[in-house]
């Protein structure tokens, strides 16, 4: 009896732990053009590059929930934004991929994720790319 008791008592503390154990790898909704194993660390460094190169914040591309203000529906694509910067991404690729293909091994071999051509390539800082070239400076001699 005591035997039986014991090892029900086990079993319910070992269920119990896997109940509460979590998968520390957040498995993400809805990524279309990033890698489907994207971890949390590489997933927050490119949102932050996309952030930075276009001068926006995340809502610029992610939709709000409706029951809290803070919280963000991040699989949603109801912003075309997020479609748009998805067939940025695609053509930042297939650029890397077709003209620096030697720079982009050399980087992934150091570990680094930084392609050669990025957003901020064009963008930078500025949501919408300059298509026109600055002014020649004005010079006095």
């Amino acid at each position: 009896m005591k035997k039986t008791i014991f090892v029900a008592v086990i079993v319910c503390f070992i269920a119990t732990s896997y109940a509460f154990m979590r998968d520390e790898t957040p498995k993400y909704e809805n990524l279309k053009v990033l890698p489907k194993n994207t971890n949390k660390h590489e997933l927050d460094s490119i949102m932050k590059h996309f952030s930075r190169a276009l001068g926006v914040k995340c809502s610029h591309c992610h939709v709000r929930s409706t029951e809290g203000k803070k919280d963000f529906i991040f699989a949603s694509d109801e912003n075309k934004n997020k479609l748009i910067a998805r067939s940025m991404f695609k053509m930042m690729n297939k650029l890397n991929k077709k003209y620096f293909k030697e720079d982009n091994e050399e980087h992934k071999n150091k570990g680094e994720l930084t392609p050669t051509i990025s957003c901020f390539s064009c963008h930078h800082g500025q949501e919408h790319p300059e298509n026109t070239p600055p002014a020649p400076p004005d010079h006095k001699g």
